[in-house]
């Protein structure tokens, strides 16, 4: 494999040099020499460069799968190394997935073919989309395509039930993993929103031929909270945060289409958390800033406000359901982020929908978190005016 900076073969014919101090010069007569002046020549020099040279990659830039996807899997000896090879290259190339997805699931039918290998396809794809925060979306489209390409379907479960089952291996140690050190609450944390992803992406087809959500995600998901918010450490509840931020409207519709209030159990968790729990004032802030969005209908345009009526200045809740933005530690953001207001629309008009990639990712305690460094030490005025309105009439509902 080319490491980037092989040469061409060189050219056989020879380098002209120019002459050493050692080299004898024939001496011509003076007659001669005023008659003809001599004329210096330029050495010839014949570039090594050539255009059957192969394409140049820039240092620690991985073409392996770039190179190898021409040949289909015949230069990967086992089936982990042409997965996660393709994981890699999906993750700096995320703009690739729509070209290069269909190859790849061919591929997979003709190598995937055992209990074992399948298991090992879910196991691959879940520690990558739990392990590099930029790749919980993109591994959630990559589980909702694999469901319905795949053709194997063994006795142990397909594609789609193997993966549910490895997510359920760890949802049954939710409350032991919030209360946990901080490095298991981060991969918790981790799970948390690539299962929130996975409610979001994966579509299940009815027999009517009608597509929904997994309703065994949307019950996995309220359970999540409760084990965040039963354990209020600051980094359990960003997480609760970023989660309510990615899934809150879709999930509160949900529940009002079965009659249930489990949004308004939510918000009054969170008013308890802020006049209760020792978190910082910051993570109070940001509970505070997520019901505010909550009261705003999630940033969407009510529906009796049509979308050509409706404008920055005279409805508040101006923002329909935009695409949603991520920060370079996984963060999601939408529209209605005042905090990322002016870098929401930078990215939409530049239709950058893929934010640069960190190899290590950021610590989802908070540290170094964009949405933190944004809050100053101080509440604004406005901002700590409403915190004392909110606390006051909270205490008011609360001796009611």
């Amino acid at each position: 494999m080319s490491d980037g900076f092989d040469r061409a073969p060189e050219q056989t014919r020879p380098l002209r040099a120019p002459p050493s101090s050692q080299d004898k010069i024939p001496q011509q007569n003076s007659e001669s020499a005023m008659a003809k002046p001599q004329v210096v020549v330029a050495p010839v020099l014949m570039s090594k460069l050539s255009a059957n040279a192969p394409e140049f990659y820039p240092s620690g830039y991985s073409s392996n799968y770039t190179e190898s996807y021409e040949d289909g899997c015949e230069d990967y000896p086992t089936l982990s190394e042409y997965v996660q090879d393709f994981l890699n290259h999906l993750t700096e190339q995320p703009g690739s997935f729509e070209t290069e997805i269909e190859q790849f699931a061919e591929t997979l039918n003709g190598w995937v073919t055992t209990d074992d290998a399948l298991q090992e396809l879910v196991e691959l794809i879940y520690q990558q989309a739990t392990s590099i925060p930029n790749f919980s979306y993109m591994g959630a489209r990559l589980c909702n395509y694999l469901s319905h390409h795949l053709t194997i379907s063994p006795q142990s479960g397909n594609f789609r039930q193997l993966l549910l089952q490895r997510c359920r291996t760890e949802y049954e140690v939710k409350d032991q993993a919030a209360k946990g050190d901080e490095v298991t609450r981060k991969r918790f944390h981790a799970f948390v929103l690539f299962l929130g992803e996975l409610y979001l992406n994966l579509e299940i087809k009815g027999t009517n031929g009608q597509v929904t959500r997994a309703d065994i995600l949307q019950v996995g998901l309220r359970e999540l909270l409760n084990a965040l918010f039963s354990n209020p450490m600051d980094d359990n509840l960003i997480c609760a945060v970023k989660l309510l931020k990615l899934t809150g409207s879709v999930l509160e519709d949900a529940w009002k289409e079965k009659g249930k209030t489990d949004m308004e159990e939510i918000i009054q968790r969170i008013e308890n958390v802020v006049l209760d729990a020792n978190c910082s004032r910051d993570v109070k802030q940001m509970l505070l800033k997520l019901v505010e969005l909550r009261s705003s209908n999630w940033g969407r345009v009510h529906a009796t406000s049509t979308y050509r009526e409706a404008t920055p200045e005279n409805d508040p809740n101006y923002f329909m359901n935009e695409p949603t933005f991520y920060t370079s530690d996984g963060v999601p953001f939408t529209a209605a982020d005042p905090d990322y207001q002016e870098k929401y629309q930078e990215l939409l008009e530049r239709e950058d929908f893929f934010p640069d990639y960190e190899e290590n990712g950021t610590d989802l305690s908070g540290g170094g978190d964009p949405y933190l460094d944004d809050i100053d030490d101080e509440m604004d005025p406005e901002i700590e005016e409403a915190y004392e309105k909110f606390c006051l009439e909270s205490e008011r509902k609360r001796k009611q």
